[in-house]
């Protein structure tokens, strides 16, 4: 009789170890294919497929929204046995409302990561998921205000740390946002300016947005610190941006981390070091991981595990918080965006049948509970 359960046993652990058949997943990359967040994005996406056995296929739009309607349009015109059962979108630059409307009628099903649906104007657009789109089956979302007044409340603790308030005992502070109309980036903003208004002792200067780009972050605050002399403090919406303000502050004889802080959002390897070196006071990171976690949750639904029960437009808090230690850690275990070693059948509701919940955080990963 125990012979016969450890046989039974070593029959279901092989079976857990190998995919059920090859689900197949396609995601339109909004990034550019340099881009350090959205490579390490997809390279995570590429973790997971294979620790789940998916078939997984990456298209880069290269943050060319009209190039992402014609992505969308070859994939749709291809033959069927050439179509993915799945394509996972983003709802950068707004174009989600008039993806889910080409794809409906296609066969093929399609999610939501990292920006979903946020805008009225577009909720009345696309309705609720598997309402007016049958196929649009859900959402998972990082919580992207909680990115922007985590940062915003640290670079303040450290600026006040470091002596930066101006001769009226305030800190000046200049703000750089992706762009006006991507969901990430509005709600980025709108937690920064949570914490300015919580803080009561900081000045928010001026606001402008650079296009997630490292040198038109730099020209735009070329001019934003000769118009605000006294300003010491720079948030900005990704890494590339703050190391765009933080040049721009270095040809102007400054040090960032001594007499200028900066803060920024994702974990590219420059960010992380910047973050041990002292040169960003604050660093948030975490939701590269969306598109990951996505495919667990598809991976769950095509294996008869629907995710509706959590919900169908999912908001979850990716996001932490990087000490210098952490960055340490962050750098040994998944420098490179090296994330082969993480195992994401761990987080599969279906493969773990007691997980009543699904736990999506960077802090597990990086304690070793990946």
């Amino acid at each position: 009789m125990a012979i016969s359960c450890r046989f039974a046993c070593a029959l279901w652990l092989m079976a857990m170890s190998l995919p059920l058949f090859a689900q197949s997943v396609l995601f339109i990359n909004p990034g550019r294919s340099d881009e350090a967040f959205w490579v390490a994005a997809s390279r995570a996406m590429k973790s997971a497929a294979a620790s789940l056995g998916v078939s997984l296929e990456v298209i880069y739009a290269e943050r060319d929204h009209v190039r992402t309607r014609e992505i969308a349009r070859n994939i749709i015109a291809r033959p069927p046995s050439r179509r993915p059962e799945y394509v996972v979108l983003t709802n950068d630059y707004g174009t989600a409302p008039e993806l889910l409307r080409a794809f409906d009628g296609s066969g093929i099903k399609t999610f939501l990561a990292y920006s979903g649906i946020d805008a009225p104007a577009d909720r009345i657009l696309t309705g609720r998921p598997r309402e007016r789109y049958p196929d649009w089956l859900g959402s998972l979302e990082p919580d992207s205000e909680a990115a922007g007044y985590l940062t915003a409340k640290a670079l303040f603790a450290q600026a006040r740390a470091g002596h930066a308030a101006a001769i009226d005992g305030r800190l000046h502070l200049l703000a750089i946002g992706g762009d006006r109309s991507t969901p990430t980036s509005v709600s980025r903003n709108r937690g920064m300016r949570r914490a300015v208004v919580e803080a009561g002792d900081v000045t928010l200067e001026q606001e402008v947005y650079a296009d997630w780009k490292r040198d038109k972050a730099a020209e735009k605050s070329d001019w934003l610190y000769r118009r605000y002399p006294r300003a010491r403090l720079v948030w900005a919406g990704n890494d590339m941006m703050a190391f765009g303000a933080m040049k721009s502050w270095k040809n102007r004889g400054g040090t960032p981390g001594k007499d200028g802080f900066f803060s920024a959002v994702n974990t590219s390897d420059e960010a992380m070091r910047a973050v041990t070196q002292g040169q960003l006071a604050a660093l948030a990171g975490g939701h590269f991981l969306a598109g990951a976690w996505s495919l667990v949750m598809l991976y769950d639904y095509a294996h008869g595990k629907d995710f509706r029960d959590e919900g169908l437009e999912l908001e979850r808090p990716m996001f932490m918080v990087f000490s210098a230690a952490d960055a340490e850690r962050y750098l040994a275990r998944f420098g490179q965006g090296d994330f082969s070693r993480v195992d994401f059948r761990r987080f599969s509701r279906v493969l773990n049948p007691k997980r009543r919940h699904y736990a999506f955080g960077l802090r597990q990963l990086l304690d070793g509970h990946g």
